[in-house]
This record gives C-alpha cells, sequence and structure tokens, in this order.
C-alpha cells in the first residue's frame, strides 16, 4: 500500500526537519532484522513512485545474511529484485545518528504490484484480513524485553553486563522490579521513551527484568495489527541506537546468558466486533466463550508455530523449569507460569498474553501464527480444557518441542500452517531455518574443544 499523496508526506516531513539530507529504507526480513539502503533525501519520491528495488533473497537469509539457495530465492531466479513500497506514517526522523536522516519502512511486492509472498508482512495481512472478512478486528500489543551488554566480551567470547551509567559497577546479580536498576539506566530509558515519541512508537510501562541490565518496554495496544508490529520493529531500531550512544549494545537474545533470565516477545490480544465490543468481555475473570475458543485454538496449534516463537538455536536455551517460560500450551488467569495468560483486568479489557516467543521471534510471523490459531480456535469453537491454577511447571505433560529439529519437522508437516501462512511461505520459511540450523550444527564450538578434545 503506497500513501495516497507521496509528495504531500515528504512535503509534511520537510517542513518539521527541513536539515534531513538521507533517508534509511528498511525492509524487515524474515528474522526481523532490518535491512535496506540509505538514500539521499532528493531519491526519495523515485521510492514512492515504486523505484526502490532489494532482491527476494531478502527473504531467504539466515540470521548472518547469508542466502539459503535452496529457498529458489538466489541464484535460481538470477537474484531478482523486487520493487518495495513505502508503508504510509512511517517516514520519521532518526534522532539518534548525527546526520540529519530520516527513515522509511517499505513492504516488498511482485512487479504487477501484488504482494510478495515471501515478505512476513503481507503473511500478517493475509490472516487479519480473514478477522476483517467475520466483521472482527484484532488489538495488539507487544512487549519485548532485552538487556544492555558491554562492548568488550569476556575472554571467552562471551557477553557481559555493562558498567552502571552511574555507578560504574558491573552487576551479576538477579532482581526483578529494581528501582535502582531502574535510577540507573534511567538516562538510556528516557532517551528511549522520547525516541519513541519522535517515530510515534506508543510505548507504556518500561521495567527492570531479572537480569543484570535487562529491561522491558511495553507497547500500547493498537487497532491494527501489522502497525503494532511496525512500531515493534522501530523500537528495537530504537533500543540499538540509545545502547550505541551511550557506549554499550543492545540484545534481544533470548538466552545471552546461561545462568540468568532469557528475554521474551509476550503479545496481548483483544478482538473488537463490528460495534466496537471486545467480544472477549466478561465479568467472569475466565474471559467469555469466545476467548476460551480463542484460547483452545492457541493451545491446538502452538506446537505447530513453535519454529516461529523460537526461530534460533538460543531460543531453545530459554525453555527451562519455573523460569518464567512456558514448557506446555497450557492457560490459567492471573498465572505468569501459563503459556496463555488472562490478566487480570476490567470486563472490557479482557484479552489473551501469549507469553511463549523469545525476543528474536520476527514480530509479524508470532502475531500471524497467534491471530491465526486464536481464528481456528474460534471457528471449530475449541475446548481449551481445564485453566491451571497454581505451579504451571507440575502435573502438566504433554511437554512443547523444544529442539530445533524436532519444530522444523512439526512446522513443514502442519496443514494449520499451510492453510494461514500458504504453502509457499511455509516452505520458504522452513527451509531458511533448516539452512541456518545446518550451518550452526557444522561449528565446532569452544565447548566441544572442553568437553570432547580428550576423549
Amino acid at each position: 500500500m503506497v500513501a495516497q499523496n507521496p509528495l504531500a508526506e515528504i512535503a509534511s516531513h520537510l517542513d518539521r526537519y527541513p536539515d534531513t539530507r538521507f533517508v534509511d529504507v528498511l525492509l524487515a526480513d524474515s528474522c526481523g532484522i532490518p535491512r535496506g539502503k540509505r538514500l539521499t533525501i532528493e531519491e526519495l519520491p523515485g521510492v514512492y513512485r515504486g523505484g526502490f528495488l532489494l532482491p527476494g533473497s531478502m527473504f531467504a537469509l539466515d540470521v548472518l545474511g547469508d542466502t539459503i539457495q535452496a529457498t529458489g530465492l538466489g541464484f535460481d531466479e538470477g537474484d531478482a529484485d523486487r520493487p518495495c513500497l513505502p508503508l504510509p506514517g512511517s517516514l520519521l526522523p532518526v534522532p539518534w545518528v548525527r546526520e540529519p536522516v530520516a527513515q522509511l519502512q517499505v513492504a516488498m511486492h511482485e512487479r504487477d504490484g501484488s504482494p510478495f509472498f515471501g515478505d512476513p508482512r503481507h503473511v500478517l495481512a493475509n490472516v487479519v484480513d480473514r478477522f476483517t472478512q467475520l466483521g472482527l478486528q484484532p488489538v495488539v500489543a507487544i512487549e519485548l524485553e532485552f538487556y544492555f551488554v558491554d562492548r568488550e566480551r569476556t575472554a571467552t567470547g562471551a557477553a557481559q553486563p555493562p558498567a552502571g551509567p552511574e555507578s560504574g559497577r558491573r552487576e551479576h546479580r538477579i532482581q526483578i522490579n529494581s528501582m535502582s536498576d531502574l535510577d540507573e539506566f534511567s538516562p538510556l530509558l528516557s532517551e528511549i521513551s522520547s525516541y519513541c515519541g519522535i517515530q510515534r512508537v506508543p510505548t507504556g510501562t518500561a521495567l527492570a527484568e531479572y537480569g543484570p541490565g535487562q529491561y522491558e518496554v511495553n507497547l500500547h495496544h493498537v487497532a491494527d495489527a501489522c502497525l503494532a508490529c511496525d512500531h515493534a520493529i522501530r523500537l528495537k531500531r530504537i533500543v540499538h541506537g540509545v545502547a550505541m550512544r551511550h557506549g554499550m549494545e543492545a540484545t534481544f537474545m533470548p538466552k545471552p546468558y546461561a545462568d540468568m533470565a532469557g528475554s521474551g516477545a509476550h503479545i496481548h490480544v483483544s478482538l473488537l466486533d463490528r460495534s466496537g465490543r471486545n467480544v472477549f468481555a466478561s465479568e467472569d475473570p475466565a474471559g467469555s466463550e469466545a476467548l476460551r475458543h480463542a484460547i483452545g485454538g492457541l493451545a491446538a496449534h502452538m506446537a505447530d508455530s513453535m519454529l516461529v516463537f523460537a526461530p534460533t538455536i538460543n531460543a531453545y536455551r530459554r525453555f527451562r523449569p519455573e523460569a518464567y517460560v512456558p514448557l506446555t500450551a497450557s492457560w490459567g488467569v492471573n498465572n505468569r507460569g501459563v503459556a496463555l495468560r488472562v490478566p487480570v483486568s476490567d470486563a472490557d479489557n479482557r484479552r489473551i498474553e501469549h507469553r511463549v516467543a523469545g525476543a528474536d521471534a520476527n514480530p509479524y510471523l508470532l502475531t500471524a501464527c497467534v491471530l491465526a490459531a486464536m481464528l481456528d480456535g474460534l471457528d471449530k469453537r475449541l475446548d481449551p480444557g481445564a485453566p491451571v491454577n497454581g505451579n504451571a511447571y507440575r502435573n502438566t505433560p504433554d511437554l512443547l518441542p523444544h529442539t530445533w529439529p524436532d519444530t522444523l519437522r512439526a512446522f513443514r508437516q502442519s496443514t494449520f500452517i499451510r492453510e494461514y501462512l500458504g504453502a509457499d511461505f511455509q516452505r520458504l520459511y522452513s527451509t531458511t531455518r533448516h539452512g541456518e540450523f545446518r550451518s550452526f550444527e557444522a561449528q565446532v564450538s569452544p565447548l566441544d574443544h572442553q568437553w570432547y578434545l580428550r576423549c
């Protein structure tokens, strides 16, 4: 979708930011990594006319940026270019760089203007269209956890907590909701909040999480699932940019430290009908019948979607008992040990919190899988069973697949994924993940030498 009046959008931006010289044109790949080019402001009108081209292999990349040739999007099609069209309202300043730079988010299309099947944003848009046909509108909010880490690695090349900006101390303790930790990193968090305002990213709560230098920023809910994910892409770039300005790095790696908490991506979802009423609304804390059917779908299809929720080898290191990371497709009310939590709220704000994914999950694909499973549950009136009370890690069989080969197999064989995300995308995404898995497995790590060299 192209802005209705692109020249007016550019003129409006230049009225507010007349010194803008460059524009970063960004396309989020299958790993959620922004890729693109920096153009001069004079070249920007051509982007709106469809003149910004990137190869379809952008969606055949692994996390290192290597093309997985088995996808057929590399040399098999001559690494062919496709037009990438701007997302309306995404022309915004980049305040953390010294140069007067703006950024513009785009989505990939075919030359005839149709959406490119491999772009995760289009995959999500197709799922949302199914809700629209039923007179339903998803309302989505995403919570992202991340770590600030030192630029210097340890002697073994591992990450380490940064020295505190105020105290200069390098903490290694576990502490949840620490106000002193918030104070310690207050300049960075305030800057993140300020830049989110400039980039129209609706942020709310910021809190110190369990690990040293670990924080969470909550995004406000919006009644546009694709826009909610656009916000998440912007937020990640803002966090990385602010960390660099302060001599640190930020990471959304799910498990940067073996003995510390992992970082997740929690997604909150409710549904509005044509009259704007929340169909999950109920005085019952467990929600309405529609909410329970949606949870039934989420539980039924969670195993099939795990490759999206945990797309890298590191993501599986996060799944540990009693670590606030769910191990089964469980649900409950006001219970942070379950996969599908119904948070405490008033009746009108009743919603589902999906707590499975790691912070490295592509937000578009995460949201697409969550919404598709909800839709299937509503359509088939699936029963989630009784909610879990108390410790969700006890007496709950049917563990979710927690290894990369198992989740690859489940994703590839899933009729649910094929129906809702498309057969072509199912093959493309599983092929890129399998290619990355094979490359990772071929490496010989320092731990291999420590454990096996003397065998």
